[in-house]
């Protein structure tokens, strides 16, 4: 019989404190800022609607004025909003968080309807009066949001529309996906170990296919696949069913496509992700060495799924949280003391919540809340250097956050996905050289290195796969059902040319598809990975070229945040998002890299 339990490690007691917020779902501040929103909303839909779209477009100073005013909404929104997913998010089984959560959505809905009007009025400005007011100065803090605006006109509805379409999301693709993370923060992966069975989170399960001992990586893939195996109809009908209702809005939104919608949001051309992928796929022979190399490594003819992240010597040793910390601080140190300096505030003042239990989400993410609120941290730390590294990244996304809160408004406080990853990867790699220059043994050295590869592989050729895997289910879906048997095909057919014949698939993993939470929450979000890793390599080629001259620049860059398109935010380091050459330079250097190993393997 097996138990629930929560997986002890070094960072136990290590929770976040949502009080900067709201001191809990029953707090009665949470109920007065709920009630004070929807009056501001109301306030700001008294004074403005009717006043946008009028001839000749409104005056400056009254365009200004309803921007501000918008914006104390907004901010409002975000405290709410983060709050409720937050507290959710580290427990998702709290019937009074769950409540919280609802009455939260219920009501920001209720507030997004309200001020709706603002948005659909401003692109029905004249397209002469609309470039007048975006080219005054006194608009320049605002005009690259009221462009990107206006690019969703031809796929808004109208007025009554849209409220229907936000009512409905709540009993619709809001609530599946919220079932979905229930159901899978609530999964109990019954792993046996030392001769009994634990019950132990799918996080702390996922993180045994990194144990040393071959047997226990195979055990904990077996209890994983064979949890989710019998969840297959409930989560291919969840995926079904959120899908459909996805290319449905799209038809009315008349959408060209299913990826159509997300290139828009992240204001990147789709050609420039289609030539990235196409560049990606050309690159997969270097994975089939890498695993060929990693065969080698651990005694194997061939290596299987649960072999691919297999430690290499010390990359197995535990690392406890703290002296995690250090590392990471001392190493972001030596790139810019203000970054060290911003990070330390993240484990001093309790904006992580790193604990693994029952109930919490598993992975890991950083909030950005609003420019007048520092971001929030969840990762489930098992004590591994891949977890370091994961602290690493998300705190480079909490390094984004922080600096363009401070520079930037509401408005274009968050980046557009692909460059929200860039300083995430950025710090890792940072924390992950500072990690090899202390190894004084070659052993050491590759152990480093092959964790590193692996975590490349997986950032820019996985989440190519997944994308694909994306592309293949929403084109099916516009004339079958999603069966589970359908999905595992998918799945497999968009694996197989990322392993080839280097590495062997199991049955098992033919449900790999079904605990992804990406596919439910955000449809192609996952090209960002590959967007965000690819910049970064060549981001960080720079700084080894300049060192400390890089850094003034790259901060910039940060403190930008959506102020500006990728293409033109990377324009002034000499990037172009359109020319092959570009994303190839990442591929150099993971091929660099490989090669590296290969060197020390034969040294070893």
């Amino acid at each position: 019989m097996t138990s629930p339990v929560a997986t002890t490690t070094s960072a136990a007691g290590v929770r976040w404190d949502l009080s900067d917020l709201f001191a809990g779902p029953d707090d009665p501040a949470l109920a007065a800022a709920l009630d004070r929103v929807t009056r501001d909303a109301d306030d700001f839909a008294a004074a403005y609607r009717g006043t946008i779209n009028v001839v000749g477009g409104p005056s400056v100073e009254h365009l200004l004025a309803a921007l501000r005013h918008l914006e104390r909404v907004y901010d409002a929104q975000g405290r709410l909003g983060s709050y409720a997913s937050l507290a959710f998010a580290a427990d998702t089984q709290n019937v009074a968080i769950q409540n919280a959560q609802q009455r939260v959505q219920q009501r920001l809905t209720a507030v997004n309807n309200t001020t709706l009007f603002f948005d659909l009025e401003w692109q029905a400005v004249a397209e002469a009066d609309a470039e007048r007011l975006m080219a005054d100065p006194r608009l320049a803090d605002y005009a690259h949001s009221r462009r990107v605006e206006r690019l969703y006109t031809p796929h808004t509805l109208s007025e009554p529309e849209e409220k229907m379409v936000r009512e409905k999301d709540l009993s619709g693709v809001t609530a599946w996906s919220r079932l979905f993370t229930e159901q899978t923060s609530a999964l109990l992966i019954p792993v046996p170990r030392d001769g009994k069975v634990e019950a132990i989170p799918l996080d702390a399960a996922f993180n045994l296919m990194r144990d040393p001992d071959r047997s226990v990586r195979r055990a904990a893939h077996d209890a994983v696949y064979d949890t989710l195996k019998p969840q297959e109809q409930l989560r291919a009908f969840i995926y079904d069913t959120i899908v459909q209702d996805r290319l449905t809005m799209d038809r009315l939104r008349h959408y060209p496509d299913p990826m159509a919608a997300q290139h828009l949001y992240n204001e990147i051309q789709p050609a420039a992700v289609e030539t990235m992928m196409a560049v990606v796929e050309d690159n997969y022979h270097l994975a089939h060495d890498y695993w060929r190399l990693k065969g080698r490594l651990l005694g194997l003819d061939k290596p299987t799924i649960y072999d691919q992240y297999a430690p290499i010597g010390q990359t197995a040793r535990q690392l406890g949280y703290d002296e995690a910390r250090d590392i990471i601080l001392e190493a972001l140190a030596g790139f810019s003391p203000a970054f060290a300096d911003i990070a330390r505030q993240f484990y001093d003042k309790s904006w992580i919540d790193a604990e693994v239990r029952p109930g919490k989400s598993g992975g890991a993410f950083c909030s950005g809340v609003t420019p007048a609120v520092h971001p929030y941290i969840l990762c489930n730390y098992t004590d591994s250097l891949r977890d370091a590294l994961t602290v690493a990244h998300e705190l480079g996304h909490g390094i984004h956050d922080y600096l363009a809160g401070r520079a930037q408004n509401i408005y274009n406080y968050h980046p557009s996905l692909p460059v929200a990853e860039t300083a995430s990867v950025f710090a890792e790699i940072t924390v992950f050289d500072h990690l090899v220059a202390r190894q004084g043994s070659t052993a050491d050295q590759l152990a480093l290195l092959t964790g590193t590869i692996e975590d490349m592989m997986a950032t820019v050729f996985r989440q190519n796969v997944l994308t694909r895997y994306e592309q293949r289910a929403y084109a099916a879906r516009a004339s079958q059902r999603l069966t589970p048997d359908l999905l595992k095909g998918f799945w497999w057919d968009a694996n197989a040319p990322y392993y080839g014949d280097a590495l062997q698939m199991t049955d098992g993993y033919r449900w790999g598809w079904s605990y992804i939470p990406h596919f439910i929450g955000t449809r192609f979000y996952t090209y960002a990975y590959v967007f965000g890793e690819l910049l970064v390599l060549a981001l960080y080629q720079m700084y080894r070229e300049q060192g400390a001259a890089f850094v003034p620049g790259y901060t910039r860059l940060l403190e930008s945040g959506g102020s500006a398109a990728p293409q033109d935010l990377v324009r002034p380091l000499g990037i172009d998002l359109t020319e092959r050459a570009f994303w190839q330079k990442g591929f150099d250097e993971l091929a660099r890299l490989i090669r590296r190993a290969q060197q020390l393997a034969d040294e070893v």
